[in-house]
């Protein structure tokens, strides 16, 4: 329990970090996330799932954004899982849509369980293809993820039906071809498992963003961040393969 105790106040202390020096004040928006989960069990190990998310500027209002994805993933063992996903990202403004992405990626997650406290490491690469209506442009980009996602069941010793957790997770951003950090996203929030199917989540997340130093005239900009707040809204429910057994564990983690 003390290492439980230790993790959850460092990974609290960087919350407090990145809102103690991020350079612009964020204004807060809203994420609406629900998700269709068939995890992989003891004797099929495949799996997937489904989600919707739509995001707004303001608290439940100025609506612009939206995404649709999947993935279909398979369990190496019980703490091994990859992924291959795709989806399609919208950001909207008055007529109508002014940017539309299309991504694919492919993830590792590696669950820890330390007594009380679950862990996930998730690494992600992505590939992405970006068209912007206004500009009749497309580009193409690749990103790095990585998640380090902590869970502390508060009523029980493990999530299971009636419990209540905390989740907290900070995920980084990297662009190979520059600016190398470009993102880092940082989140707060409180569960509860309705069964082994549903659960819900309520929590806080910083979303920043971080451009490159510039030179232009002999003067240098130096590295910038606009941040924001968002209250998140997450529901998930996930199915269940026919006779089948469940893994003896698992975390309720956002796919997001």
């Amino acid at each position: 329990m003390n290492k439980a105790l230790c993790v959850v106040a460092a990974l609290g202390g960087l919350v407090s970090h990145h809102t103690a020096r991020a350079q612009t004040p964020g204004t807060w928006g809203n994420w609406y996330i629900g998700t269709l989960v068939l995890p992989g069990s003891v004797e099929k190990k495949w799996g997937g799932y489904v989600e919707v998310q739509a995001r707004s500027n303001g608290l439940f209002r100025q609506y612009f954004y939206n995404e649709l994805k999947g993935g279909l993933s398979y369990d190496l063992d019980k703490n091994f899982t990859v992924l291959l996903g795709g989806g399609r990202y919208g950001t909207f403004a008055a007529p109508g849509p002014i940017n539309v992405e299309k991504r694919l990626w492919q993830q590792l997650v590696i669950n820890q369980f330390l007594s009380r406290l679950k862990l996930e490491h998730r690494y992600r690469i992505e590939q992405r293809w970006l068209t912007y209506k206004a500009e009749d442009s497309t580009a193409f980009r690749q990103r790095l993820r990585y998640r380090l996602n902590a869970f502390l069941p508060l009523n029980k010793r493990t999530i299971t039906d009636h419990t209540a957790f905390l989740s907290v997770y900070d995920e980084i951003f990297l662009n190979p071809k520059g600016p190398v950090f470009e993102r880092n996203r940082v989140y707060a929030g409180l569960g509860y498992q309705f069964s082994a199917h549903l659960n819900l989540q309520l929590g806080w997340l910083r979303q920043a963003n971080y451009s490159q130093p510039r030179l232009q005239q002999g003067q240098l900009t130096p590295l910038s961040t606009s941040a924001k707040n968002n209250l998140v809204l997450s529901v998930m429910y996930k199915l269940a393969h026919r006779a089948s057994t469940p893994r003896p564990e698992s975390v309720p983690s956002q796919p997001d």
